[in-house]
């Protein structure tokens, strides 16, 4: 099943929805304001929530973790690499290969893929189309989709604001 994940450009918190296929609303990402560390919240069509992301704070590399109906089912771990990011997911036996910084990545398990990741670069906003393998959790698959995300705009916020700085002070 695809999935589809348009950003809002211009919000005060993280919000997005996610369509299937059809074009129909599936769900809807909401993140918090005013707290330490990043906290989306996944709701269904019907205003449930299904997935909860959370960032750990106080932790030397990125780290977060998802919880569905309230069990911590996986924790998501940047990796200190030099060439390129690589992340692990622990709890599910989930592997992330490809080029995340070009959001073009597969995460898998047992060699098998679980979700393939693309973005769409000629849209307004971020847009993404997620690929979920038949069977494969798609709630899972897109909250690790959405803790990954989260790593790289906070990465991309720190770096535009040392370049700003750094500006600054010249």
């Amino acid at each position: 099943m695809k999935l589809y994940m348009k950003q809002k450009v211009f919000s005060w918190k993280d919000k997005s929805t996610i369509k299937d296929e059809n074009g129909v609303d599936k769900y809807f990402v909401e993140g918090e304001i005013f707290t330490l560390g990043k906290k989306l919240h996944i709701t269904n069509a019907e205003g449930s929530e299904v997935a909860f992301v959370r960032q750990k704070v106080l932790s030397f590399m990125p780290r977060f973790f998802v919880e569905v109906n309230g069990e911590e089912v996986a924790e998501i771990v940047k990796k200190m690499t030099f060439l390129k990011p690589k992340y692990i997911v622990n709890g599910l036996g989930w592997e992330v290969q490809g080029e995340v910084f070009a959001h073009d990545y597969v995460i898998v398990k047992d060699g098998s893929p679980i979700v393939t990741i693309h973005k769409k670069w000629m849209s307004w906003g971020d847009m993404f189309e997620l690929d979920v393998a038949p069977g494969a959790d798609e709630v899972c698959a897109l909250a690790v989709v959405l803790a990954i995300d989260a790593v790289m705009d906070a990465q991309s916020a720190a770096g535009a604001g040392a370049a700003s700085a750094g500006s600054a002070n010249n």
